[in-house]
């Protein structure tokens, strides 16, 4: 009987630590160490971390197929303190509050949450609708206009050695630059620096007063090691950085200083964005 018994605990414990296989294949590695891992390797590092971030390219499916995976499976490893997410701002938190306290989702939910229509709903829904299903809250993690046009008109002073490091600005600069194709002119990087550094210091706000164990999604520059969330975390006193997994194309380039773990998709096909842009400001 006692046999029996042992046989049945250890059957249970093992069912706890299996996962559901995830929707993207992908060179999963362990940047720390160089470590290929199989997915459920992932998920049993991630689930004792009290918090994560995971970066995302905002335009590509398959990220998104392997955010909601990460939170099923994970869910079913400990139980989920909180979610996070980039796409929502302060004022929609009162909207999630009222849909969580409904018996049932509305038809149009994008309207009920106001959902910015800079974040594509085909995306993002799926992973919304299974956050509103859970027991744990969905919260805002990012500035909402009124905020971002504040600091672009009066920046505010940053606290914080780490992440006022000028290598930490240097860096951002030129990723502010190259996301507008060199288009912007020089007399506003500042304000775009300080809009990006303030959206990373809410996150970072956010994440560290979340219920945990937390997850925040985020784009990859805000997710980053060396110049994002988690240095501003540590700026704000954290004991403890998050753990960082990146989601990345293949082919790109992700080094230990930028993240803990690296999921690599398929690459998609390439979209010259700056010949759009420079197309529409000739118009």
């Amino acid at each position: 009987m006692r046999r029996m018994w042992l046989l049945a605990v250890v059957w249970l414990t093992g069912c706890q630590h299996v996962v559901a296989p995830p929707p993207v294949d992908g060179e999963i590695r362990d940047l720390r160490s160089g470590q290929v891992l199989t997915a459920q390797a992932l998920i049993q590092r991630l689930a004792s971390s009290e918090r994560v971030i995971v970066g995302e390219q905002h335009d590509n499916a398959e990220h998104h197929a392997v955010q909601l995976w990460l939170l099923q499976a994970l869910g079913e490893q400990r139980a989920q303190g909180s979610l996070l997410l980039e796409m929502l701002t302060p004022d929609q938190q009162p909207r999630i509050a009222r849909l969580r306290q409904s018996a049932a989702l509305p038809a149009d939910l994008p309207a009920a949450l106001a959902w910015q229509e800079g974040w594509d709903w085909k995306l993002y829904g799926p992973i919304v609708r299974f956050a509103l299903a859970q027991p744990y809250p969905l919260l805002a993690a990012n500035l909402d206009n009124a905020e971002v046009r504040s600091v672009y008109r009066n920046p505010p002073a940053l606290s914080g050695p780490l992440s006022n490091a000028e290598a930490v600005k240097a860096t951002l600069l030129e990723q502010v630059s190259d996301s507008h194709c060199g288009l912007l002119p020089e007399s506003q990087m500042p304000a775009m620096l300080a809009v990006q550094q303030q959206r990373d210091r809410r996150m970072a706000e956010q994440l560290m007063a979340a219920p945990h164990p937390s997850v925040l999604l985020a784009g990859a520059w805000h997710a980053r090691k060396d110049v994002g969330v988690p240095l501003h975390m540590l700026d704000l006193g954290a004991a403890q950085a998050p753990s960082v997994l990146m989601l990345a194309e293949r082919g790109a380039e992700v080094t230990q200083a930028m993240a803990d773990y690296v999921w690599y998709t398929a690459a998609m096909p390439a979209q010259d964005y700056c010949a759009q842009m420079r197309q529409q400001l000739v118009r």
